[in-house]
């Protein structure tokens, strides 16, 4: 029987090694390596995403995880001092230097990871 409650969300990567450290040391999320050899991220929300990698990876071209956050202009300064890029899409959005968009939603700002997929913050509320 069909059981949805031991669901989770998982995404390709290229290299392991880039990716604990990004997602690790980086973004400091929690993350522990499985029996497969596949990294798992602990989010403070409770859920767990699997990042696995894949031979033939290429970088999704849509937002595969975002991060809520108080302050979108806080945290986006702050992965910049990480060395995290958020200015990913230029001139085709309507946003600051920084890449941070303004009202259409909330508050937002993409990034990318080591293996180019595409991540978010945005404003909680």
């Amino acid at each position: 029987m069909f059981t949805p409650s031991g669901a989770f969300s998982g995404f390709s990567i290229d290299d392991l090694d880039a990716a604990k450290k990004f997602y690790g040391e980086t973004l400091g999320l929690r993350i522990t390596e499985n029996d497969m050899g596949f990294l798992n991220l602990h989010l403070d929300s409770g859920a767990t995403v699997l990042a696995y990698v894949k031979p033939d990876h290429e970088p999704a071209t849509f937002t595969i995880l975002n991060f809520q956050v108080d302050d979108v202009d806080a945290a986006v300064d702050d992965l910049n001092a990480r060395g995290v890029e958020t200015n990913i899409y230029g001139p085709s959005i309507p946003a600051d230097d920084r890449g941070v968009m303004k009202g259409d939603g909330p508050d937002i700002a993409w990034f990318r990871d080591p293996a180019g997929n595409v991540l978010s913050v945005l404003s909680a509320s």
